[in-house]
């Protein structure tokens, strides 16, 4: 079997390497002629896999992208052939879900908010809205789902309207990009809807750019509007609209599921589903391969449980860094892209070892993500 995975999957030799031969390619240089003796093809997003590439794949039975999203897949065309596909839904959810809940902290911090008595409206509750609502259950922090499609497709988790989430403290959208249909989401915060939002809410865009008009938002800011928005994600990548970066509260190169343990999960899951698909044994794991934390977090059990649990999250990953970056350096779309790709990942909740000692609230905290040990394992 011929393998060619895209050199920017991290572990693919790991994973790949005992399954038949493999064959690394940049996005940059791949040409069609490459493909032709090719089995399988695992790509990020960086690759588009369309006809164009895949003319001389007489031989391909498998495509893989070891990303959540698929807008760089044909997959009309991968249907057309019968070559099956797999993505990595979920691989990031986790990073993005801490992400947010990183910003939460900011966010508090910056206008005097009490956290325990705010409600945040999820809008999309898959991977992502899905890993957020566990971390937010785990704090104890209300939270209201907006999902049209999983709740017509007979998810039964409660479910309200758009316009109740319109009245939330915070609005964080985890929605996939549709441009047409009744649940398009292209706009979906439009300049009706960002003129809805009051200077005591916050709207946090870490899907897709589009799901906000970007040019309506930096109207009303022109206009003298007070918005608390953070954008991780913007329309038009990488040539974003330059001017809307310094006014928003936080600003990120959609580096929100950018961490170590997602891209790699991404890799593991094309791992598992490739196996499958061959009827192949599954013998290796992502513990396997992932570097080992070998400090724990600084933690005093006597702490009050918000200021402990930010001060953990912060010590893990701190978003305004990445923002005070960006804003500094991004003033064209090269840079954009340069921060993207050059992005120091970070590490999840996860990969961190923490001894709470006898704080009252230990659950809360590693139900939140952390990992319990003892110093004495370290």
């Amino acid at each position: 079997m011929n393998i060619f995975y895209e050199d920017s999957m991290p572990y693919a030799a790991e994973f790949f390497q005992d399954l038949g031969e493999c064959q690394v390619f940049s996005h940059k240089t791949i040409h069609p002629e490459q493909l032709r003796d090719a089995d399988v093809l695992l790509v990020r997003s960086t690759t588009k896999v369309n006809a164009a590439l895949l003319t001389h794949a007489s031989h391909l039975k498998f495509v893989g992208t070891a990303t959540a999203g698929t807008n760089h897949v044909d997959l009309n065309y991968l249907a057309q052939r019968n070559i099956a596909f797999h993505d990595a839904g979920g691989c990031n959810a986790v990073a993005v879900a801490e992400y947010v809940i990183s910003a939460l902290f900011v966010m508090a911090e910056k206008l005097a908010w009490q956290l325990a008595d705010k409600t945040v409206g999820i809008v999309g509750a898959g991977h992502v809205g899905s890993a957020l609502q566990g971390k937010l259950a785990a704090l104890g922090i209300a939270y209201k789902l907006c999902d049209p499609p999983l709740q017509a497709a007979g998810d039964h988790r409660a479910f309200v309207g758009l316009d109740e989430i319109m009245e939330c403290d915070v609005i964080t959208l985890h929605v996939p990009y549709v441009t047409t249909g009744p649940h398009a989401t292209q706009h979906l915060f439009d300049v009706q809807r960002l003129s809805q939002l009051s200077e005591q809410q916050v709207l946090i865009n870490a899907c897709r750019g589009e799901v906000v008009d970007n040019n309506a938002l930096l109207a009303l800011y022109k206009q003298g509007k007070p918005c608390h928005v953070v954008l991780d994600v913007w329309e038009n990548e990488p040539a974003i609209n330059l001017a809307l970066v310094p006014l928003v509260d936080l600003a990120t190169a959609h580096i929100a599921g950018h961490t170590i343990e997602g891209k790699a999960r991404g890799t593991s899951m094309l791992y598992q589903a490739l196996c499958r698909h061959f009827a192949l044994p599954e013998n290796k794991r992502l513990d396997d391969y992932l570097p080992q934390v070998k400090h724990a977090l600084t933690f005093s059990a006597a702490q009050p449980f918000w200021p402990a649990v930010r001060d953990l999250i912060w010590q893990v990953y701190d978003i305004r860094h990445d923002s005070e970056h960006f804003k500094q350096q991004c003033s064209s779309a090269e840079q954009f892209g340069y921060i993207r790709k050059h992005y120091p990942i970070r590490r999840e909740f996860s990969a961190m070892p923490l001894n709470t000692g006898n704080f009252a609230q230990s659950e809360a905290i590693y139900a939140l993500g952390f990992t319990s040990t003892t110093l004495s394992s370290l």
